[in-house]
């Protein structure tokens, strides 16, 4: 049975997610908390809270074995982008977008 969690608006672009994301990808949940764990990256905090927020789903609402859980699918996509003006030289400005995005955690039995 396929168990779901997602976070939506994170402030971290998806392009920086799935570099992540690649390397946890139909490994068992916990040798990606491990992975997580120890990655110095700023979305691996992120989407380690999003891997313990879809085992306590399996575990809370579909009685579930955690032990036999992997990463089925995880998926990032593109939120809304804010867009914010910078000054620059000669009395121009550029704009600079923050990105956001989408996360998507999938697990499953194994």
């Amino acid at each position: 049975m396929e168990v779901r969690a997602t976070a939506k608006y994170v402030r971290i672009s998806p392009r920086k997610l799935r570099l992540i994301m690649d390397q946890i990808r139909g490994k068992k949940v916990e040798e990606a908390l491990n992975i997580l764990k120890f990655s110095p990256k700023k979305g691996a905090r992120m989407l380690k809270k999003l891997v313990y927020s879809a085992v306590a789903n399996a575990e809370n609402n579909f009685d579930i074995d955690v032990d036999r859980l992997y990463i089925k699918r995880i998926y990032t996509d593109q939120g809304p982008t804010l867009k914010r003006y910078r000054a620059r030289a000669l009395g121009r400005a550029t704009m600079i977008r923050k990105r956001t995005s989408h996360l998507t955690v999938i697990l499953d039995e194994r």
